[in-house]
């Protein structure tokens, strides 16, 4: 009632006072700016209004009493380094400055400052050592830190949580920091909830102090060079829901009452390390678990002694590389969420059960290098899994257990199928039409059977091998080459001139095969070619000049062809040996040294047969697509396993 009785001026004043940030403020914020070049067209606002109330800037945020409390400046393409002057301002709770192109140090008066809770200076170029906290500094209110993807090196410092009051998270992922790992944290508090320390080069054991952070859900410091045992001490922590500690040098076994100890746990992903022993009974009371890692270990044990009903939320099983033996154990189909299962590399024998259609969410199945029988039983039952798209099931069946007949029909049911592999088979018949309507096939391998026909136009004209750069969901897959690999089969005609519309392949093999005609000039538009082979056909005519456009191509190979005329020069095909054109006796050019139009010409000799040559590239071939299997199943899996 009071304010009544005072001026209108006065109170239009007094409210101009309460929203408007001071001038000592906006010269903090003026020095960081002078810091940061180039400036984007946010922060170069602040420049232009100089004048104006920098509440209303671009990425600050005031309280009711005029003092700023938050900077969000995340994803601006800010470059330059962070003015210490921000840690002046005594008002700001919080500070973004995440991903940008931020260089220099961490300036110390952020890490003491006297009112900034959370500061998150993740995925940027920050170097140096992390400062510690001012001696003077008897308490801080740092709750969150978050300082992973930059280049920060040195020892982590244990004293920068000692006088924190209530902290929750910190993480320092993705950097160079090394000596021990930090074993201060739950000190002079238990609150922490999240610790991420992965992908750096910190040594030693696991400190038994973590332990005692009793409200911790997330701990994960994988990819380091930790040794020694996990300490019992550790499954004291029992809130913890991710547990991840994956590529380290740790050793020992798991214990059963341990494992028992943190039965909320979502996540556990203990992979490439140097455990032994079996898998505890009681993993099956981790009734949470959507995610079991133990790949790449020395574990053993009959799996099917295993008890997988009690896991109904599993997703992931990876025990890849490991001494398991005896029969995949039918409790694991009962695990009808599972999306992701590899138990390639170990010792595992008998027959993939019926049971297996039961997971009707299974994308990824990895059983390959052991010692599985009954090929054509297996791809009968796998036919009821409809949301399969990476099966890997290679070195289990003998030779004479290969696939015969057509290429099934049931394949043209798997709508979502990316890669398909069915080479070194006994297939024949001709290459169906039906692969034309799989639209999320990218990869197509079916060399070495004894397939015959014509390559069929149509499915050329249809089968675009999508391109799926830019697509989160696809950011793996798309890592491996786009193929169409006919080689070593009995295909006759001509290669249709409608392949030019696979515009994003990048292998493309049709050697060893029968085929006739020219080299039609469409394939110059696959201009992401990197891979051309054409050897050992019946080729005719001239090599098209317009293949020197390929600029990508790093891999090109027409030998034991009828081709004739010049070689082009002064393109692509200029960078390739004169193997690539051995066999074609009508070719000229520097190449083959032979010069075009000359009766005479050096003395040109095949060293082997074409019979010799077929054998040796066979064997060079099934090589490297067993490294690629290899690889493909590394590649691929990291989609859904981390």
């Amino acid at each position: 009632m009071k304010f009544f009785g005072l001026p209108l001026t006065l109170l239009l004043y007094m409210a101009f006072l309460a929203t408007s940030c001071n001038e000592q403020e906006k010269s903090c914020l003026l020095q960081f700016l002078a810091g940061i070049l180039p400036e984007d067209g946010n922060t170069m606002s602040w420049r232009d209004g100089s004048g104006t109330d920098c509440c209303k800037w671009e990425g600050i945020t005031c309280n009711e009493s005029g003092s700023i409390i938050e900077i969000s400046l995340a994803s601006r393409s800010l470059e330059g380094s962070i003015s210490p002057a921000l840690g002046k301002l005594t008002g700001l709770l919080r500070l973004n400055l995440s991903y940008n192109s931020l260089s220099g140090g961490l300036p110390s008066e952020l890490i003491s400052s006297g009112s900034i809770t959370v500061l998150d200076v993740s995925f940027n170029r920050l170097s140096g050592v992390l400062p510690k906290p001012h001696p003077s500094i008897l308490e801080q209110p740092l709750q969150a830190l978050n300082i992973s993807s930059n280049l920060f090196t040195g020892q982590f410092p244990s004293t920068l949580w000692e006088r924190t009051r209530n902290p929750v998270a910190i993480n320092a992922s993705n950097n160079s920091f090394n000596g021990l790992m930090p074993s201060s944290f739950c000190i002079s508090s238990s609150s922490f909830a999240v610790l991420d320390f992965s992908f750096n080069k910190f040594s030693g054991s696991i400190p038994a102090s973590l332990g005692e952070c009793s409200a911790l859900r997330v701990l994960k410091a994988g990819y380091n060079n930790l040794s020694g045992l996990l300490p019992d001490e550790l499954f004291n922590a029992t809130s913890l829901e991710y547990l991840s500690f994956p590529s380290n040098g740790l050793h020992g076994l798991l214990d059963d009452a341990h494992i028992m100890n943190i039965r909320k746990l979502v996540n556990l992903d203990l992979g490439g390390n140097t455990l032994n022993g079996k898998i505890p009974d009681s993993i099956g009371q981790l009734k949470r678990l959507e995610e079991l890692r133990l790949n790449n270990n020395n574990m053993s044990g009959e799996l099917q002694k295993i008890n997988f009903y009690k896991l109904p939320n599993l997703k992931a099983l990876d025990l890849l590389y490991n001494n398991f033996t005896g029969t995949v154990p039918e409790s694991i189909y009962s695990c009808v969420n599972l999306i992701a299962l590899r138990l390639s590399g170990n010792n595992l024998h008998g027959q993939v059960s019926p049971g297996i259609g039961n997971l009707k969410s299974l994308v990824f199945l990895s059983l390959g290098a052991n010692n599985f029988t009954n090929i054509t039983n297996t791809l009968q039952v796998l036919k009821n899994c409809r949301n399969l798209t990476f099966l890997l099931i290679g070195t289990n069946f003998r030779a004479d257990c290969s696939l015969s007949g057509e290429i099934p029909l049931w394949l043209s049911k798997l709508q979502n199928l990316e890669m398909l592999f069915l080479n070194r088979n006994r297939l024949n018949g001709p290459i169906p039409a039906w692969i034309k309507n799989l639209n999320s096939l990218f990869c197509l391998d079916i060399y070495s059977n004894n397939l015959g026909g014509e390559l069929p136009a149509a499915l050329m004209g249809v089968f675009e091998l999508p391109f799926y750069i830019g697509s989160f969901q696809y950011r793996i897959t798309s890592t491996f080459p786009k193929t169409l690999d006919f080689s070593d089969n009995n295909l006759t005609g001509v290669i249709p001139q409608e392949i030019d519309q696979l515009k994003s392949l990048e292998k493309l093999n049709f050697s060893f095969n029968s085929l006739s005609g020219e080299i039609p000039q469409q394939l110059s538009s696959l201009t992401n070619l990197q891979q051309l082979d054409l050897s050992s056909n019946h080729l005719t005519g001239a090599i098209p000049l317009a293949l020197n456009n390929l600029h990508f191509l790093s891999q090109f190979n027409v030998s034991h062809n009828d081709l004739e005329g010049t070689i082009p020069i002064g393109g692509q095909l200029s960078t390739f040996p004169s193997s690539s054109f051995d066999g074609n006796p009508k070719l000229c050019g520097i190449m083959v040294d032979k010069l075009c139009g000359s009766a005479e010409a050096p003395p040109f000799s095949v060293h082997s047969t074409a019979q010799t040559v077929k054998r040796v590239v066979f064997a060079i071939a099934f090589g490297v697509f067993f490294g690629v299997g290899v690889l493909s199943d590394q590649i691929v899996l990291s989609r859904y396993f981390g």
